[in-house]
Formats: structure tokens, sequence, C-alpha cells
């Protein structure tokens, strides 16, 4: 069987014969990447990008950082696999790592190869611990991509699941959106009407296991919540015995300038997920982390939850070697250093792009929402054009981008940017200078 792939037909393969996801196929044109390095990557033709937006907003240490890769391979010579149901070194060193790191009381642990899979835990830890079955989620939320996760995600990934493949008892509760409130209020007289709400949903549902919420809301809007919020959730799911999971798939490792977003209020869920950052990406990992509490009912109850690649060896060393080079390289001080001088430079832009309704962030990470009506703040675009395959302006823009170099993710109504940690400050002026000519598509569309 030959392996020999044609010279310049890898683009052509690959969306021939593969599925590019979350997406039409016709069409789909994927750009051929041959190489990676630092804060950016490389394609068949030689051409460089700075990768704005860490790909998948998870390559925290930019590509090839040679502890992370020097750890796969020493591991993969060590010991590539071994069945979950042993116990190895690595295993036990990035367990006491993850007690020194992740917000107090949380202390064990399954792995997972994935954030899908870590949420998908959760839920079922959540269920099997309460005895109760209701999830609360949010509407402009994203938890993944099984019937499980995907079902408690409020963005339109759902709906193409719906009704047949969404597990049941799952509601939404309103977002925390301080630009395009559900609700109707205006922070900071609101009272945190949002979150208010929920508590509401609490004590008129029966049978709610857990409130699961991204503490910083990812792909949908890197929605920022108020300083109340979270203590404030923290305290109804306290007076009501409901859990609390804090999905920080993106916004952990340093994201949003701490280790987790929840750090910045010093709140402490009862399970926390997290993925993507952990190895910088290099390789597949997730973890979702339980309380002591939870842990201890495991004792005498059965666990019924398990994979193959659970703890897998190979996805584990990367953990460690990623965890000591964001210490090593003080990437979470810088992450909240740089990410101011990033916040400066995006509002420096609000006024001479009337296309821009709103510029939040926190860290590095950072959301440019577009507006066709800066007074109204009325979209551009819709979660149906999503669906409908309809042409988007924030997909026009971050194309023009592209050309000009610089990668960046868009989501409907907005640009994502959450560059590698290591990003310099004359990195963050390019892509903000590609940023700023490539709104004039947008401004022209106002």
């Amino acid at each position: 069987m030959s392996t020999v792939v044609p010279a310049g037909s890898v683009s052509e393969i690959v969306a021939r014969y593969t599925y590019g996801t979350w997406r039409f196929q016709k069409g789909w044109k994927p750009l051929h990447i041959v190489d990676a390095e630092g804060c950016y990557f490389t394609d068949s033709s030689g051409r460089r990008y700075l990768d704005f937006s860490s790909q998948l907003m998870c390559v925290t240490l930019g590509h090839k950082n040679p502890a992370v890769i020097a750890a796969i391979e020493e591991q993969a010579r060590k010991l590539p696999y071994i069945a979950p149901g042993f116990a190895t070194d690595v295993r036990a060193r990035l367990s006491l790592l993850l007690l020194d790191l992740l917000p107090e009381g949380l202390e064990k642990f399954f792995f997972t190869t994935s954030g899908t899979e870590a949420n998908e835990a959760a839920i079922k830890i959540a269920r099997m611990y309460t005895g109760k079955t209701k999830i609360i989620s949010r509407y402009r939320s994203y938890h993944g991509s099984t019937m499980g996760s995907l079902a408690a995600t409020g963005d339109p990934r759902r709906w193409a699941m719906e009704p047949a493949g969404k597990i049941p008892g799952v509601i939404f509760a309103p977002e925390v959106d301080c630009y395009r409130c559900p609700l109707l209020h205006h922070y900071p007289g609101c009272g945190i009407a949002c979150v208010e709400y929920i508590g509401h949903m609490i004590e008129n549902e029966s049978d709610v296991a857990a409130v699961l919420v991204e503490p910083v809301v990812g792909t949908n809007g890197v929605l920022i919540p108020p300083a109340e919020y979270m203590p404030r959730l923290r305290r109804i799911c306290d007076a009501s015995g409901v859990l609390l999971i804090a999905d920080e798939v993106m916004s952990g490792w340093g994201r949003t300038g701490k280790w987790f977003a929840v750090d910045h209020w010093n709140v402490a869920p009862d399970i926390l997920t997290t993925a993507k950052g952990i190895t910088s990406a290099y390789v597949p990992l997730g973890l979702c982390a339980t309380n002591k509490k939870i842990a201890s009912f495991f004792d005498d109850h059965y666990f019924a939850h398990g994979h193959t690649y659970e703890a897998h060896p190979i996805t584990l060393a990367p953990a460690v070697a990623a965890i000591n080079e964001l210490t090593r390289l003080n990437l979470i001080d810088r992450a909240a250093e740089i990410g101011a001088y990033m916040g400066v430079r995006l509002r420096e832009l609000v006024p001479k792009h009337p296309s821009i309704g709103d510029v939040r962030g926190l860290g590095l990470f950072w959301a440019v929402d577009l507006v066709k009506n800066r007074e109204s703040r009325q979209s551009f675009n819709s979660m149906a054009d999503k669906v409908a395959g309809r042409p988007l302006v924030v997909d026009r823009v971050a194309a023009d981008m592209m050309e000009r170099g610089v990668f960046m993710q868009a989501w409907i109504s907005h640009l994502v940017i959450a560059p590698p940690l290591i990003i310099t400050r004359e990195e963050v002026d390019a892509g903000i200078a590609a940023l700023d000519a490539a709104l004039a598509i947008a401004d022209r569309e106002t």
C-alpha cells in the first residue's frame, strides 16, 4: 500500500477523505501547514503566520517548546502505555503538582484526553454523587462535542443533535453578558440579576445536581463576569446543596493572568475541568478534578466511569513539563502584564472603527465584538446565519488578516484574541496592525 503523497496534493487529499469540523464540507480548502515554532506557523509555500489565537486557544507555551517535546520523547522510551488500573511515576508527579496549583480543596483527579471528556466525566460524577439529574448550564457556552457535553452547550453547535441526541435534564440559564444583557439590565445597577436568576431556577426546579459554567466564557465571546458574580454563584450553590462545576478548558493555565480564572475571585468549585493549555496542546490531555467530599463518596460507592486512555503516560509527562515551563518562564504574571498592554492597544482601535461594538478581556484572552450599528449593538450575523452557512462578516475580517500574515479565530459576531503567553509586545503590535487594516471590511458594512 502506497503512503507517498503526490506533491501539492496534501490539502486536496485531506479535504476529500477527512472531515472538516463544524463546517459545510463543500468548498473546504484547508491550508497545508508544514512547521510551527514560537508564535508562528508556516505553510507549504514557506509563508509564516503570527498565531494570534494559539490555534484553538490552546498552544499556551507557543510551538516547539523544547522541554515539553523532550518530556514526550523520554516518556515514549520509558513507558509508552500502561492501563489506567496501574500506578506510574508520572501519574504521581503530576498529581502532586496539581495539588499545589488547583483551587483549594480539589484533590482527586480523573485524567481524560480532551476537555469534552472532562466535562462528560464531571456531569456523570455530579449525577452519581448527588443522586440527582438536572444540570444548569448557560446559553452562551460551549462544553464539548460528545452527547453529554454537547447537551450542556448553549450555542448552536447543539442544535443539530436535537431532540434525539440531547440527554435529558439539561436546562439553560441566562449568560453573564454586560454588553448584551439577555435580561435587558445594566450593570452595576442590575443587582447581578443573571446570577440571581440561577438561584430562582434552582428553587423552582427539582432534582438539580450541578451548575456548569465557564468562569470566563470562551469561544462565545470572552465574557468576563462582574466581580460579584462567581462568589454569589458559589453561595447560591452552597445554600441549595448544588454542585458548582467550573469549565476551565480554555481559561485555565495562565490564559487570564492567573493559573485559573476562578482564582480572580477566590472561588473554589466542587469540580473543575480543564484541558488545552495543560500540555500546551502538544499531546491531548484533559482533567476532571473534584473536591475531597466528592472523592470520599466514592470510597464506598461504585465509580462508574473510565476509558482506555485515562491517565495515559504519554499524555501526563508533557503536562508536568508544561507546568514547569509556565513556572520557569513566569508566564502567569507575564500574561497579566502583556494582556494589559494588549487591552490598551485594542481599545485604541475603538474610535477608529465604527464596526467595533465592544472590546473585553482578561490576561491574554480578548474579544473584539463587531456590530452593524453601534447604538443598537446589532450584530452583523446571527447564530442561524452560522448554522445555515451564510457568509459572516467576522470570517471575512479573519480571512483578510490571514492575507496579512496573522491568524485569528472568529465566531459569529466577534474575534477571539488569545496568543501564546510567550508573545512579545512587538508581536502584539504586529497582530493589532493587521486587525486595524482588516476592520475596514466591517466598517464598510456599518
